[in-house]
């Protein structure tokens, strides 16, 4: 459990030292699609029939869907979210002060003005923080939820499972202030755990390098303070929990599965989908078995 806690830490320090470049935004997926664009995120959407939402994780592009929305967009109607301030995305109303909660307030209330409410929601990483924080507080504006690789108190990863948020209050100080800096070793081995393919590790590096510096900073240090367990009990979205096994940095087989189910065990309607041979991007690694876990979820 101690190297997947330290694989898991990395995150923390994602981005920090990385200049914010410029990556075009526009509708990537279709020709006709739409794109919204709100003060805190924009919506790309694309493809006809029920709506699914989608939430991309930290410093993510909405092309970490991309697969899924290419397969999926002649069944469903796909809002493919982008957090501003990530993957060249305009910081906007995010480039100072806190993101995690205001942009997940704002997606809540985006849901209602285009009649998405209640809503089928599928998040990665901090995307899944931000549905997990919906469910808490907007439980009407969801129908039901999957998530990957997204836990209810990230400073427990880092600091175990009795942290609390006054002791990672200093930590995340210093990421605001931008005192914590990652070194290139540390980007290495931080993007090690992201993806097995190169290809999709330098892909995953360009959106880190191509966000707005503060508005990641923030959001990591809004990520760490944030806990969200007191609120699991009393939960009523039904959950899908989509978690990789990291066996492919060592971690032993099976050794994630007690990991994930003791930091949700405050939830009640959540079921758990392991990933055999997937790092944290379960989409980009493992997405025969990705697919599986979705098709599942919206068969329920």
């Amino acid at each position: 459990m101690r190297i997947f806690s330290q694989l898991l830490a990395g995150r923390v320090f994602a981005g920090l030292a990385l200049a914010g470049a410029l990556i075009p935004v526009g509708c990537a997926h279709a020709a006709d699609g739409e794109l919204v664009v709100r003060d805190r995120f924009s919506d790309e959407i694309v493809g006809r029939g029920p709506d699914l939402v989608f939430i991309p994780g930290l410093a993510s592009s909405r092309d970490t869907w991309k697969a899924t929305a290419t397969r999926l967009k002649d069944h469903y109607r796909l809002h493919l979210i982008q957090v501003a301030g990530f993957a060249g995305e305009p910081a906007r109303a995010n480039a100072q002060g806190p993101v995690l909660a205001p942009t997940a307030e704002a997606i809540a209330a985006y849901l209602e003005e285009r009649h998405l409410s209640p809503a089928t929601v599928i998040g990665h990483s901090l995307g899944g923080t931000m549905i997990l924080y919906l469910a808490e507080r907007h439980a009407a504006d969801l129908k039901k939820a999957l998530i990957v690789d997204s836990v209810p108190f990230f400073a427990t990863v880092r600091m175990g499972p009795n942290a609390t948020a006054a002791q990672a209050a200093p930590i995340a100080d210093a990421m605001r202030s931008g005192r914590s800096k990652m070194t290139d070793a540390e980007s290495a081995q931080m993007m090690a755990s992201m993806a097995t393919a190169q290809a999709d590790r330098d892909m995953i590096s360009l959106w880190s390098k191509a966000s707005d510096p503060s508005a990641l900073a923030n959001a990591l240090a809004d990520d760490l303070t944030l806990d969200l367990r007191p609120g699991l009990a009393a939960i009523s979205t039904p959950i899908t929990i989509v978690y990789p096994d990291y066996v492919p940095l060592g971690v032993p087989k099976g050794a994630t599965d007690g990991t994930y189910h003791a930091v949700w065990a405050g939830a009640k309607a959540v079921t758990f989908v392991p990933v055999a041979a997937s790092l944290h991007f379960v989409m980009l690694d493992q997405p025969a078995q990705f697919n599986a876990a979705l098709d599942a979820f919206l068969a329920q």
